[in-house]
């Protein structure tokens, strides 16, 4: 009697499924990019880039870019407090490399510009650097100068006058990567306004989202 009874509801349960058009299990693990084991799968199997996927989140989480004064390399004091911000994330993931892109407005010769746009982005690694950032993880430094301009105008423009850091790839030699766990790099926990040495950002680096499976021992 037990038996048919299981018989029955399983029976029962396929065609309940089949009526609704989904499958068994579906509301489960909808495959969907906010569930981690398929983040897992996806980033295993090479179909999640782990570079861009952390690139994404970068851009996402903290400002990417900041601005300078006229025909300058200085740094304001508000771009200072957003490098700060970018710095607090660079520290907390120490897999990954970054590189910082200059930019300047369309006033002047390319070649003037080319080389103010090198020197922004220097003056930025520069204050990673002073903020404890190693050197070894911002790659080379890229300038643009005039030619890819946020606002077309020939006049000058603040928002061109600019510099971009963006995730560039993985330190080949960190234990992490050596070990293929790109997943835990990517979903790891960030603490915003963490400070070095923060026992907080210590423990989000080795935090795993909710589900996801933690790193296998020695």
């Amino acid at each position: 009697m037990a038996i048919k009874s299981a018989a029955f509801a399983v029976t029962a349960l396929f065609a309940l499924a089949a009526c609704e058009g989904k499958t068994i299990g579906s509301d489960v693990d909808e495959g969907g990019f906010g569930n981690s084991t398929m983040n897992n799968f996806m980033v295993a199997t090479g179909q999640i880039d782990p570079v861009q996927a952390l690139g994404e989140r970068f851009a996402r989480e903290v400002p990417n870019t900041i601005t300078f004064p006229f025909n300058s390399a200085q740094l304001t004091p508000e771009a200072r407090a957003v490098l700060d911000r970018q710095a607090n994330f660079i520290r907390q993931f120490p897999e990954v490399r970054f590189r910082v892109y200059g930019h300047t407005d369309l006033v002047g010769s390319d070649g003037y510009n080319r080389g103010l746009g090198q020197r922004r982005a220097e003056a930025v690694v520069a204050y990673f650097a002073s903020r404890g950032l190693s050197r070894s993880r911002l790659e080379a430094l890229v300038s643009f100068g005039e030619t890819r301009p946020v606002i077309a105008t020939p006049g000058p423009e603040e928002a061109n006058r600019r510099t971009v850091t963006e995730v560039s790839g993985f330190v080949k030699r960190h234990p992490n990567i050596l070990d293929g766990k790109y997943a835990e790099v990517i979903f790891r926990s960030y603490v915003e306004g963490a400070i070095p040495g923060d026992p907080a950002a210590t423990s989000a680096m080795g935090a795993m989202p909710p589900g996801m499976a933690p790193p296998a021992g020695p």
